[in-house]
């Protein structure tokens, strides 16, 4: 099938795979800017946030006005308790009458296979992760009190949380994952290849809004190293089997923009730079409702 997706050879060298492949890639950078005028009835707004890491309290614009709003992950530095029931309140302030959150790398709390894994590592009294992995807030105490937190889900009341799940909302198909290719020992990660692949395959094809923390290969995802940081495998599912209208991620700060590749658009939404200060403004869009569906 022409919509087949399958591991790519160099899958496990991303910076090289997108050398190959954008020789047959369109590549178009759009500008963000917030719309001005209300958004009309028979479309629904989207405004979209990502990796604010608890930084909430340091944003210094407004937050525009919508129907929905999207938060694809990184909202806490460690996944602590304290954090996400900080996160929680303040979303539960934002006027959209819809909120989508996903979790990213650093919501450590939400992902079991890495808090077994910490605890097993603990228990056997083996080396520190936190010594593999120096990063911005990542700390044994603060580690420890992430992964000892039960059911942090929980916690999450002021919005839907999507983990490898779908919503619908005015007949616009909107799916979520947090997994990324490993990027250190953080949270969701798994190795590239077969094992992404894997997640991406669970993504139905007819979702209009696709929300994973990673961004695909090519799209918001040079690093200030030089080197793509994207998944090959989410590039190809996005562009030969989904096709969705938007493609919203984050995860690599200065990646933030929107990009198309004439079809579909990309929009890498960090709110923090690459300095962990929330300057990148939301991305604001609109998408007409299909055929006899009404807001509200």
């Amino acid at each position: 099938m022409d919509n087949e997706v399958s591991v790519h050879p160099l899958s496990d060298r991303p910076t090289a795979a997108w050398k190959e492949i954008s020789k047959t890639q369109k590549m178009y950078k759009l500008n963000v800017k917030i719309p001005q005028k209300p958004v009309e009835p028979n479309k629904l707004r989207f405004v979209c946030m990502s990796d604010t890491h608890s930084l909430i309290r340091n944003i210094m614009f407004d937050i525009p006005d919508g129907d929905v709003f999207i938060h694809a992950g990184d909202f806490t530095k460690c996944g602590q308790k304290d954090e996400v029931l900080s996160f929680d309140k303040w979303i539960g302030t934002l006027p959209h009458k819809h909120k989508i959150v996903i979790a990213g790398n650093h919501e450590l709390s939400f992902d079991e296979k890495f808090t077994n894994l910490f605890k097993k590592k603990i228990e056997s009294q083996s080396r520190d992760m936190t010594d593999e992995v120096p990063h911005y807030g990542k700390t044994k105490d603060n580690i420890n009190d992430a992964v000892n937190t039960e059911n942090i889900r929980q916690y999450l009341t002021n919005c839907t949380y999507l983990e490898d799940s779908g919503l619908e909302i005015c007949g616009i198909k909107i799916y979520g994952t947090p997994w990324q290719p490993e990027f250190g020992n953080w949270a969701f990660n798994l190795p590239r290849g077969s094992e992404c692949l894997n997640k991406w395959n669970r993504i139905p094809s007819d979702t209009d809004v696709l929300i994973t923390h990673t961004p695909p290969l090519g799209h918001g995802d040079l690093v200030c190293s030089g080197v793509r940081a994207g998944c090959t495998e989410l590039l190809y599912t996005v562009q030969k089997r989904i096709q969705p209208k938007y493609h919203i991620f984050g995860h690599i700060h200065e990646g933030y923009g929107v990009t198309s590749d004439g079809k579909i658009i990309f929009v890498n939404a960090s709110t923090c730079d690459i300095n962990y200060i929330p300057n990148n403004l939301p991305v604001v869009f609109d998408i007409p409702l299909p055929p006899g569906h009404l807001k509200g």
